[in-house]
């Protein structure tokens, strides 16, 4: 695939917003056209991939496919989250049936993953119009960081905090692989349609967006908010974590607007040489 044009690829603030929420949406991205092309191009299914293909290489046999990873702000997105070329993990088509009265519980996708510095995107593909009796995606905000096993969170009905999605026609959001979200039931008497894709990347995601605005007020504000579902005390983690990715995507670690990592990374060198403990010696020198 080409290089998105500069013009397409996400701002440092969006970024941050990523960070900090585990998610960046795009509404009504994707053509009418396409969007009605797609309801029976997914309805037929979509050919499998093997894992780790190259995007360039992937959906040979799935020109509409090809056509949505290449719109140019799509294709922006990838490229500033995952870099050039990343590789195909694993796609699926998400059908949830009309009335069909039954929830997905609340998971991660990762069941193992404890990589700090890098992270896979989920691409979500919404080619309808998804309204709240439709049981859009339920997501956690600024869950993404918070490392658990897949469906460890299976238990949990609602969180403080939670999003239920409703969106135009077109819309597609991309997440971080971690976040906790789950497919909620479909209560309308129309179908909905969900396409997703994994990504992984494949070069080190370090300042792969437009970093025009790298240091940007919003950067900071951005990284620095807490969501309802956060604990007084725990919740305080999450900005830690949150600045240490961004320190690793930006290469800076340096940058801590409000000293969540000095805090606690103070490591000081200097050695304060100790005066002998010998009590005659200590007599000796008082002499």
């Amino acid at each position: 695939m080409p290089d998105p044009h500069r013009k397409n690829l996400l701002t440092s603030v969006q970024m941050a917003h990523f960070v900090a929420t585990g998610a960046f949406r795009m509404d009504a991205v994707v053509p009418d056209e396409m969007n009605q092309e797609a309801l029976g191009v997914l309805q037929a299914g979509i050919p499998g991939v093997p894992y780790g293909t190259p995007l360039s290489e992937a959906f040979v046999d799935s020109e509409f496919v090809q056509r949505l990873v290449r719109l140019p702000e799509v294709a922006g997105a990838i490229h500033s989250l995952v870099g050039p070329e990343p590789t195909v993990d694993h796609h699926a088509v998400h059908i949830r049936k009309a009335n069909e009265g039954e929830a997905q519980n609340l998971h991660g996708d990762a069941i193992i993953d404890v990589r700090e510095d890098a992270f896979d995107v989920q691409l979500m593909y919404y080619p309808q119009e998804v309204t709240l009796e439709m049981g859009g995606t339920l997501s956690v905000p600024g869950s993404h960081l918070r490392r658990t096993n897949e469906s460890d969170t299976g238990r949990y009905q609602n969180l403080l905090g939670q999003i239920r999605l409703t969106c135009p026609p077109g819309t597609v959001v991309f997440l971080h692989h971690g976040i906790w979200h789950g497919g909620r039931k479909n209560d309308s008497d129309i179908d909905r349609y969900m396409f997703k894709i994994r990504f992984n990347p494949t070069v080190r995601q370090v300042r792969l967006w437009n970093t025009d605005d790298l240091y940007d007020d919003g950067v900071a504000a951005e990284l620095g908010q807490s969501f309802p579902w956060y604990e007084n005390a725990t919740g305080r983690l999450e900005i830690y974590n949150r600045v240490k990715l961004w320190q690793a995507l930006t290469g800076d670690d340096t940058y801590d607007p409000d000293y969540w990592v000095t805090r606690v990374s103070n490591r000081p060198r200097r050695v304060v040489a100790q005066r002998s403990l010998n009590p005659h010696a200590a007599k000796k020198e008082m002499a």
